[in-house]
């Protein structure tokens, strides 16, 4: 991948929260590029989420309607013990 995509993407990773824009970062940073193709898509696409849910979903307040979504909030949660 070059810099341009990643580059975006980091961007797009920053939130309205630092918590969130932590997380995610993270996650982009120690997962993204070891991830398959259905992984990045389904990262690219949580990233469209509105922050509330987002954040809801981070923090075990609600489910993400997603499997994939689900498992990279599984490990975000996993890593950071939440």
């Amino acid at each position: 991948m070059s810099d341009t995509p990643l580059a975006r993407l980091r961007w797009r990773c920053r939130r309205g929260t630092k918590e969130l824009d932590t997380l995610y970062g993270w996650w982009l940073e120690h997962r993204y590029l070891e991830a398959d193709d259905g992984t990045k898509q389904a990262f690219e696409a949580l990233l469209e989420v509105q922050d509330p849910d987002l954040w809801d979903w981070t923090i075990g307040r609600g489910q993400a309607p997603r499997a994939d979504w689900r498992e990279i909030i599984h490990a975000i949660r996993a890593q950071h013990r939440l």
